[in-house]
């Protein structure tokens, strides 16, 4: 399986760009709490595991193009889940939850693959990955065992956290084929069954939903480039602190390092996070500035 290279792009509004649709009965009914810890409710809940969000300002590595022992000082570690844990550190688990990764498409049920007015499969044109259904609370159950799947594999190997990626695909939808609910409704289904295998969940982008992470129950964010953009701050507005920025180029790492270098972990990569020793690695924290 090939690994899961991170999704970033040109640029990334700010705006909304889709209307929050209301939360379904389903997102109410499987919402975990954001903070730390808790159990399950008189309801029927599953039982919610403790969970720990990563150190506050502790020195981040974003790997997910290779692991590799991580450099002196890191204290924070992404990786994809087919690869392990990065011992003595807090580690965080990617997953492409949203989206077929490219060669994968045929993985899925044909019918969980959204699909245009035209019976097109909708494909994210960046990443040349098919855009999962999740328009009904039927179709978010299904992909959700998938991706539960993946996570249940992040918790058996040891990692802290997932870090489940392409939250905003709903921005990427035609015609307002995904919305944000549906976006909120099937997140809040991977929050509830991770948070149940004691790993905490990051919001990973979409700075416009990051006011509803309470509800959706997410921990942190992983942000790439909030410095670039001026969005950290929605970020920090709505999880404190527990916010780890990954930056790809040197006037965004400034950026980040001068407006919140003291509150949250940031750290400057390359674009395809290659594994240190690989031509093109770049890896720089704002001590090194």
């Amino acid at each position: 399986m090939s690994l899961h290279l991170p999704h970033v792009r040109p640029r990334r509004s700010t705006t909304a760009l889709v209307a929050a649709a209301a939360v379904s009965l389903l997102l109410a009914s499987c919402s975990a709490s954001g903070d730390s810890g808790g159990s399950g409710d008189p309801e029927g809940k599953p039982a919610t595991a403790e969970v720990t969000p990563p150190p506050v300002h502790g020195g981040f590595d974003y790997q997910l193009g290779g692991a590799y022992p991580p450099p002196a000082g890191t204290s924070i570690v992404a990786r994809d889940h087919t690869a392990s844990p990065a011992p003595g550190t807090y580690s965080i688990c990617y997953v492409n939850a949203f989206q077929a990764q490219p060669d994968a498409e045929g993985e899925w049920d044909d019918d969980l693959l959204l699909r245009d007015a035209d019976g097109e499969v909708v494909v994210d044109p960046d990443w040349d990955e098919a855009l999962l259904d999740i328009r009904t609370a039927a179709k978010r159950e299904r992909v959700a065992r998938k991706v539960n799947a993946w996570i249940d594999t992040c918790a058996d190997k040891g990692f802290d956290a997932v870090e489940p990626d392409n939250y905003d695909t709903y921005t990427r939808a035609p015609d307002g084929l995904l919305t944000a609910g549906d976006a909120k409704a099937f997140l809040a289904l991977l929050a509830a069954h991770a948070h149940a295998e004691g790993l905490a969940v990051a919001q990973k982008n979409t700075p416009d939903l990051a006011a509803d992470r309470e509800e959706v129950g997410l921990d942190f964010a992983v942000a790439e480039e909030c410095g670039r953009y001026d969005e950290c701050d929605a970020y920090t507005d709505a999880f404190g602190r527990h916010v780890v920025d990954v930056e790809y180029e040197e006037r965004g790492m400034e950026r980040a390092c001068a407006g919140w270098g003291d509150e949250i972990s940031v750290v400057l990569r390359d674009r395809d996070v290659v594994p240190r020793g690989d031509s093109g690695y770049v890896r720089e924290t704002c001590d090194s500035l």
